[in-house]
Formats: C-alpha cells, sequence, structure tokens
C-alpha cells in the first residue's frame, strides 16, 4: 500500500537535520493524510544551584525549595546508615547556614 503524505517545507527542512516528531491525522475535506509536525518550547526553568557535594549525595537550591539527596548503600547497616544520615544532615545544615551569613554580610 502507498500512502502520500503531505508535508510542510519548514517540516521537510527539520527532517533533513533531525527526527520530526509529530501526528498524522487525515484532513475531513480533502481527505488527504498530513503530517502536523509538533513544536516543542524551549523549557524556561532556571537550572539548580549545587550548594555542596555531600558523600553520598549533594545539597541543590532551586528558584522555590532547597533540595538534599541522598543514596547510602544498604550492606552499611541500620546503624551506619543512621549515622551517615545524620552526618551529611549536619553538613547540609551548615552549608545552608553558610549562605544565609554570605547573603546578609
Amino acid at each position: 500500500m502507498i500512502k502520500k503524505i503531505e508535508i510542510s517545507e519548514e517540516v521537510s527542512a527539520r527532517l533533513t537535520k533531525k527526527c520530526v516528531k509529530g501526528s498524522l491525522y487525515k484532513d475531513k475535506v480533502t481527505g488527504k493524510i498530513i503530517f502536523r509536525a509538533y513544536n516543542p518550547q524551549p523549557s524556561r526553568k532556571k537550572p539548580d544551584i549545587l550548594l555542596r557535594v555531600l558523600e553520598h549525595g549533594w545539597v541543590k537550591e532551586s528558584t522555590q525549595r532547597i533540595k538534599v539527596y541522598e543514596s547510602i548503600p544498604k550492606n552499611l547497616g541500620t546503624a551506619r546508615v543512621c549515622s551517615t544520615l545524620d552526618r551529611e544532615i549536619k553538613s547540609a545544615k551548615e552549608v545552608l547556614i553558610d549562605r544565609d551569613i554570605i547573603q546578609f554580610v
């Protein structure tokens, strides 16, 4: 089966450079199959600012939140995981206090 698909010149130019995502639909009036390319908008979100790299994670600041990520191996055991969490949260608190002191001085 051979089907002819109507593609605009702009989409054809984009297709020579890379893969073009879009949708196919059948025009109700003409009955032709038409390809409509998606036109995604670039992200306007500011990237997170890395405040400190921790032993098993990081502390980052976004426009609305302070983010703390921890990933500790299970094979350390419960006691060592708890002590590691305490130590790293203390380090995360210190970086936040240092950041506030620097901002207000």
